[in-house]
């Protein structure tokens, strides 16, 4: 099996545990599924050699991890250094933009207390990893993205846009 093939595996893990992340309601079951992901994703982005989005990830992992615990603004001003640390030494134009761009919104809605505001933060942050993993040609980390995405829209379609108690099918 050649590398490419094996990453494109570990996203598929991942998809699964994105997928069900925004399908939670309580925010910390939302980080903790993202936690696992983030582990499979850094994985993916260090067999092909992507080190600022590797590295993010690898910040996005313990950051989810840490945000689990807490959601104080201190330590989320620690995680955007570090990731403007990560975004510096390893710059690469463009690519290296994108995932830094999607990582500081991530970060900014991993220390939110409100899953609403999580979860439309992780929509935006998402939507510069998604354009970033079309650029490296990752095929299954854009479809992942969408997927995320659409997750995210699904879970905040149940949860605030639809009356409590009220089927998706009712009218």
């Amino acid at each position: 099996m050649s590398v490419f093939i094996f990453t494109q595996l570990l996203i598929l893990v991942a998809i699964f545990f994105d997928l069900a992340s925004f399908q939670f309601k309580k925010r910390k079951q939302i980080v903790s599924c993202l936690c696992i992901a983030g582990t499979l994703i850094c994985s993916h982005f260090i067999l092909l050699e992507q080190w600022t989005a590797a590295g993010l990830m690898a910040i996005a992992t313990i950051r989810y991890f840490v945000s689990i615990f807490t959601t104080s603004k201190h330590v989320m001003f620690i995680f955007l250094f570090c990731s403007l640390i990560v975004f510096m030494s390893t710059f690469m134009g463009v690519i290296s933009f994108l995932c830094f761009a999607g990582s500081v919104l991530q970060t900014v809605a991993s220390f939110n207390k409100n899953d609403k505001k999580l979860r439309q933060l992780m929509i935006i942050g998402t939507s510069f990893w998604l354009l970033h993993n079309f650029l490296i040609n990752s095929p299954v980390a854009v479809v992942m993205e969408v997927l995320f995405i659409s997750s995210n829209l699904v879970g905040y379609y149940r949860f605030y846009v639809t009356p409590t108690g009220q089927s998706l099918n009712s009218n």
